[in-house]
């Protein structure tokens, strides 16, 4: 019988003489490594690919330094599940206690607010942090908490160095050190890791294990025709409950955003064999479909809504035709996040303003007294006007004239910047 926990994790580095690769950052004479070994370690982001060992690195951190090691998810977690670890952190501050570690795990996906509630316990020395992200730290994370931290770069693992992991595998792993395997041939091994220790190791293991359960020969050999026919056949070379799954849709949404209908379609056939859930690829493309082609072509929406509702009807597997149809549709369409920037300005104004007052001619009046105080007087009513149209102030007095839309550089968003021009031309500006 397999162990239940799977090889990476069962292989998975205590101590730091055992981690593999990164020796730029933890090899002799290396920065990390020397502050590792001085015991006073700054708040620093780990930004690489997945499955080069930052979650490993942070736990043997904490456990070289004995250091309390608090682990939280950016995907699973929220500001109050910061705020209680850090609450915990505080508690066990004292008798000049070294502060405990907190590593975030895919910080990029933490929002705003949430990395806003790190900074004080991070300027004041209440936690350490640590966070691991596949994303670049410039572009993710925020500036006031990027300041506060260093970065360092983790690259993916050399083939020497996975080779060395096997080797390490088939000798230390209780499990594979009692059978009799010969690796024979490595490079599908090594392309389907694409320098990721987490999936060579698993591709492994799915190999050893159905070689063993077939027929449990004497010996057990490993080529690569035997990898690819067995990883391809149970993973698709895609783990949608892994990091790979936010790298697949990351790709496929950003193809699509690139106008690249074959990346596109690429993209989605690898989630369809690796048994992606059709909803999620369709609610993905209606959010694309508002955010970055929006105006451009308003049609994208309801075909990427229609895709989502047949998808609930048809069924598998004929949506994947539903789904590459409007992965085309949407990949061919002209872009324009005009929108999505429009309301983003929006709410920055009113976090920047607060809640300005609603003028009077715009107010509800439904009693005596809100008529009274001139609530909704001289409110002009469109459709009594030529047109259906007449120049009235709609925006707060102190904001009046604000533009937050700006149409796009797309034919239907031109006609709808002349239009807009000829009517509110003596309020906004939208000549180019």
């Amino acid at each position: 019988m397999m162990a239940n926990q799977p090889l990476a994790e069962r292989l998975r580095p205590k101590e730091l003489g055992e981690f593999c690769g990164q020796d730029h950052l933890v090899g002799k004479n290396a920065i990390l490594r020397k502050l590792i070994e001085s015991g006073n370690i700054p708040s620093f982001i780990l930004w690489g690919p997945p499955g080069v060992g930052k979650t490993t690195l942070a736990n043997i951190i904490a456990n070289t330094l004995k250091r309390p090691f608090f682990h939280l998810s950016a995907v699973h977690s929220g500001v109050k599940d910061v705020r209680e670890t850090i609450d915990k952190a505080k508690k066990q501050q004292f008798f000049n206690q070294p502060n405990p570690i907190l590593f975030i795990d895919e910080i990029h996906r933490f929002n705003k607010s949430q990395q806003d509630s790190l900074l004080s316990a991070v300027e004041q020395g209440t936690i350490t942090l640590i966070g691991a992200t596949t994303e670049n730290p410039s572009f993710e994370v925020i500036s006031p908490l990027l300041s506060r931290c260093q970065v360092y770069v983790m690259k993916s693992l050399e083939e020497e160095e996975l080779k060395g992991l096997l080797d390490k595998a088939l000798k230390k792993d209780s499990y594979l050190a009692a059978l009799d395997i010969e690796i024979r041939e490595y490079e599908a091994l090594m392309r389907i890791s694409g320098g990721d220790a987490r999936k060579l190791l698993n591709a492994l293991e799915l190999v050893v294990s159905s070689e063993a359960n077939e027929s449990a020969p004497e010996k057990i050999i490993i080529d690569n025709e035997k990898v690819l026919n067995q990883v391809q056949k149970n993973l698709a070379l895609y783990d949608k409950n892994g990091e790979q799954h936010y790298d697949i849709i990351s790709a496929f949404i950003k193809s699509l955003r690139g106008s690249d209908p074959n990346a596109a379609v690429y993209w989605l056939a690898r989630m369809v064999e690796g048994g992606e859930d059709p909803k999620f690829i369709a609610r993905r493309m209606l959010i694309l479909a508002a955010e970055d082609i929006g105006l451009a072509n308003p049609n994208a929406l309801l075909l990427a809504q229609s895709c989502f509702e047949a998808i609930n009807v048809i069924g598998w597997p004929e949506s994947r035709i539903i789904l590459s149809e409007a992965a085309i549709y949407l990949a061919t369409s002209p872009k324009s996040n005009s929108s999505y920037m429009a309301i983003d300005r929006a709410i920055e104004k009113v976090r920047s303003e607060g809640n300005l007052p609603v003028p009077l001619h715009l107010r509800n009046a439904p009693t005596r007294l809100m008529k009274d105080l001139n609530y909704g007087k001289d409110y002009k009513y469109a459709h009594s006007f030529e047109g259906n149209f007449i120049q009235d102030q709609f925006l707060p007095e102190d904001i009046k004239g604000t533009q937050f839309y700006e149409p796009g550089n797309n034919p239907r968003e031109e006609e709808i910047r002349k239009r807009i021009t000829a009517m509110w031309h003596n309020i906004y500006n939208y000549n180019k």
